[in-house]
């Protein structure tokens, strides 16, 4: 049985949290994109914490069942993309994120919140 998405968002977040990911936001794509259901935008600190955010998001993604469709970005840590399928999960370093500003792009999008 496949992952849901919403489950998988959930995982995502987690694994980012647990590196000390900074901002994570999670937008809600369902009704105005068919690109994904969601986009999980989060920021580290360093070139050696979005490596390390990336990594752990692939690895229990990969750990629950998920398939990780592409990683784009880990080599030079700026913005790595993360392809979960219904989950796009974006990992910026901080000095970029306000640069390419995704919450405004998306911002018709609802943010989810977290317990």
């Amino acid at each position: 049985m496949a992952i849901q998405s919403d489950e998988l968002l959930q995982i995502a977040v987690a694994a980012a949290d647990e590196k000390k990911a900074v901002r994570v936001v999670a937008l809600n794509l369902k009704e105005i994109s068919l690109v994904a259901d969601y986009f999980v935008i989060c920021s580290g600190n360093s070139d050696t914490q979005v490596q390390a955010i990336a990594t752990e998001i692939r690895k229990q993604a990969e750990k629950s069942g998920a398939r990780v469709r592409g990683m784009e970005g880990m080599d030079t840590a700026r913005w790595v993309l993360i392809d979960l399928g219904d989950v796009i999960v974006h990992v910026f370093h901080r000095d970029e994120r306000d640069y390419y500003n995704m919450e405004r792009l998306w911002s018709d999008a609802k943010v989810v919140e977290f317990a």
